[in-house]
């Protein structure tokens, strides 16, 4: 399989997770998608292959300079397992929210905002939801 395919091949298995997040949190199939992190797991093994893969070709990754990250994201296996990344921790990020919730009892018209957020900018939608989470708390 080629990297652009791996790269559409995780798209689509990320969407389906993200709407289950967003329009049935509580049915069966989403919570044991989320209590055994099945979609997350795949990402993690496909991010291993490719972070594998460029330290083959291209040895120890150097996170020292935004110059040196540039260059890494240079390479199409290290841009598809910064992609995987992102796409893993996004939805390990939902799926916190998505039992955070279970705790404070926010209607799914807040959350759903957030989770859409978090899915499309990631730490936008986690800081909309401890907002959200500590104006809940300090309402108790």
């Amino acid at each position: 399989m080629t990297p652009i395919e791996v790269f559409s091949i995780a798209n689509i298995i990320v969407l389906p997770m993200w709407i289950l997040l967003v329009f049935l949190p509580r049915w069966k199939i989403t919570r044991f998608l989320i209590d055994y992190k099945v979609i997350p797991i795949i990402l993690s093994v496909l991010y291993t292959f490719y972070i594998v893969l460029y330290t083959i070709h291209y040895g120890v990754i150097n996170f020292s300079s935004l110059s040196s990250v540039m260059t890494i994201f240079t390479q199409e296996n290290a841009l598809l397992a910064g992609w995987l990344h992102y796409l893993a921790f996004d939805l390990l990020v939902g799926m916190w929210i998505v039992n955070q919730n279970k705790f404070l009892g926010l209607n799914q018209l807040l959350i759903a905002p957030c989770l859409f957020l978090t899915f499309m900018f990631g730490p936008l939608g986690f800081l909309l939801f401890i907002v959200i989470k500590a104006i809940k708390n300090r309402i108790r």
